[in-house]
């Protein structure tokens, strides 16, 4: 590919391929983001899944505790 191209053509080319490069650049920031959006969005559904198992868990074990007198009632 030994083409000669007019100065203006090379011009645009050369804008043409900063153009691009922005362009595919401005995705690859945004598919970045996305990815750490999702990341952060199923860490939380975990945690939230676990506290939620947690806190089930503990509220059996009160449930289930048996009730203690206090000495000095009837």
């Amino acid at each position: 590919m030994s083409e000669q191209y007019s100065k203006s053509r090379q011009q645009a080319e050369v804008a043409f391929g900063k153009t691009q490069s922005q362009f595919f650049a401005r995705n690859q920031a945004f598919e970045e983001l996305d990815s750490i959006t999702a990341a952060r969005n199923e860490k939380t559904a975990r945690l939230r899944q676990a506290r939620l198992a947690k806190e089930a868990e503990d509220g059996l074990a009160l449930a289930l505790k048996p009730v203690q007198k206090r000495p000095g009632r009837s």
